[in-house]
């Protein structure tokens, strides 16, 4: 096809320059392929026969070869095969007399199969899931009038840790060295909420996580939000289902607060979690924290940082009406509401 694209282009009076650029080949590809066409014609394109042994091992060998590495290692126990059992395996089923672990390895890559390498994921059994997500991508793309929409979660077991010894600054061709051991100061944990529409975050940090701090922390955001509706979106944590404790706080604030859940197993739904990465990277990662106080005094920091200058996240998820068909709708009391098409 590649051959047939270059015959096309240069057909059309295009320079073998451009026609690499194009086509993401060599500038030596391209002329080799149009030599070939102007002394042999489109007959130049085809293939001709290669010097050298012909492939000991088919095309069909090669995919009961690929069909073989993707089996199970053990039908009860481990899951990744090695080569050399591979290569076993595929002698005892007659596949092929004889292969050498390189000749399969350069087989499984040919192929594009890698079957060493396993990556998790987790399924959510919500059976609400896609109006759960539908609802709250509905919350971040418009706000319903008049009211915020909040992204809350707990970040817990953020530990205060010192090196025990200083680095060792990066050189030429050496990377930074750290000595192994540290020293253990205690444990924080991180109460955000992100209005997910400007940006603006509420952080606090306590010594533990209980329903009680919680609720605190909620008496927070609503000092900060002191009139209309606040919807918040958080997970499905035993202290944000306490549906007594929310009833209460709800009445002593006129009932302004609705709560939405994400789906079981979904935390990327959740906003905040964005805002925890970025949290973790530039404060926690590499640090050295001397006191429980240091950790707060960064963290506090952090969060000034973020509110000196919001910036809402850009959330390009819009739900499952692409994919379904099904109509993207958010209530807001008795008003429901139907994003246009296209945003």
């Amino acid at each position: 096809m590649m051959r047939a694209q270059i015959a096309l282009m240069a057909h059309r009076g295009e320079s073998t320059t451009a026609i690499a650029q194009a086509l993401g080949v060599s500038v030596q590809t391209v002329s080799h392929w149009r030599t070939r066409l102007v002394r042999q014609g489109v007959e130049g394109l085809q293939e001709v026969s290669r010097p050298g042994r012909p492939r000991r091992i088919g095309e069909a060998q090669r995919l009961e070869l690929l069909a073989l590495a993707c089996e199970p290692a053990e039908p009860d126990g481990r899951a990744t095969p090695t080569l050399d059992e591979l290569v076993e395996r595929a002698i005892e089923r007659g596949v092929t007399k004889q292969i050498s672990r390189s000749h399969l390895q350069r087989i499984l890559q040919a192929g594009d199969l890698r079957p060493h390498r396993v990556k998790q994921w987790l399924h959510s059994p919500d059976p609400q899931f896609r109006q759960k997500v539908n609802e709250i991508c509905a919350l971040y793309r418009q706000a319903p009038k008049g009211s915020v929409v909040l992204s809350i979660d707990e970040k817990t077991g953020i530990q205060a840790i010192e090196r025990k010894h200083a680095d060792r600054a990066p050189q030429s061709g050496r990377a930074r060295r750290r000595e192994f051991e540290y020293i253990r100061h205690g444990t924080q944990a991180l109460t955000a909420a992100l209005d997910v529409h400007s940006g603006r975050v509420i952080g606090s940090c306590t010594d533990r996580r209980t329903q009680a701090d919680l609720v605190a922390f909620m008496e927070q955001v609503a000092l900060a939000y002191p009139k209309g509706r606040v919807h918040v979106v958080w997970d499905n944590l035993n202290t944000h289902r306490a549906q007594t404790v929310w009833n209460e706080f709800n009445a002593r604030h006129d009932q302004r607060f609705v709560f939405h859940f994400t789906p079981l197993h979904a935390s990327w739904v959740n906003q905040i979690e964005l805002l925890f990465g970025i949290y973790s990277r530039r404060v926690l990662r590499h640090a050295s924290h001397v006191s429980i106080e240091h950790l707060r005094q960064r963290t506090e920091a952090f969060v000034a940082q973020r509110n000196h200058a919001p910036k809402p996240f850009k959330w390009t998820f819009a739900g499952f009406e692409l994919q379904t068909g099904e109509p993207l709708r958010f209530k807001d009391d008795a008003n429901v509401r139907r994003p246009k098409k296209g945003r």
